[in-house]
């Protein structure tokens, strides 16, 4: 049995971020997913298709197809293909989500100054570390399992 319930504290999480985020979306009047998006781009830039965005994400496929479409249309995000190959399309920021990327930074910084209140740098690699062998085990029984 875990010495916590891990549930309990994951829709708390979520409303935080979502506090966090909600002026950033509204400033800029895009979605949530749409700034999600930028975001993955920006702070994953090896990751650059929406084939990459819905695995590494979990994100619903329709989801992503309407984001990318708003983004571009919104001039936000560009679309590309590689020479020789026309099948898959790259996606590149555009300068003008510059700054709507550095404000959704600045609340992802704030989200993290609210949750490490009061943990010391060994508390915080502590629980990085804790993290990263959760999602491993997380993803390699959902390979096995799915």
């Amino acid at each position: 049995m875990l010495p916590l319930n891990p549930w309990e504290h994951y829709f708390p999480t979520k409303a935080l971020y979502s506090a966090c985020m909600e002026p950033v979306c509204k400033k800029h009047r895009i979605s949530r997913t749409e700034l999600d998006i930028l975001l993955f781009l920006a702070n994953n830039p090896q990751y650059d298709t929406a084939a990459e965005i819905i695995e590494v994400r979990r994100l619903a496929k329709s989801h992503v197809s309407t984001s990318l479409k708003a983004l571009e249309l919104s001039g936000f995000l560009k679309k590309h293909h590689e020479p020789g190959n026309k099948k898959t399309v790259h996606l590149t920021l555009a300068d003008s989500a510059d700054s709507l990327i550095a404000d959704g930074r600045q609340a992802q910084e704030q989200f993290f100054h609210v949750i490490c209140q009061g943990l010391t740098r060994e508390e915080i690699e502590r629980m990085e570390k804790c993290f990263q062998k959760i999602q491993e085990n997380i993803k390699q029984y959902l390979e096995v399992h799915l």
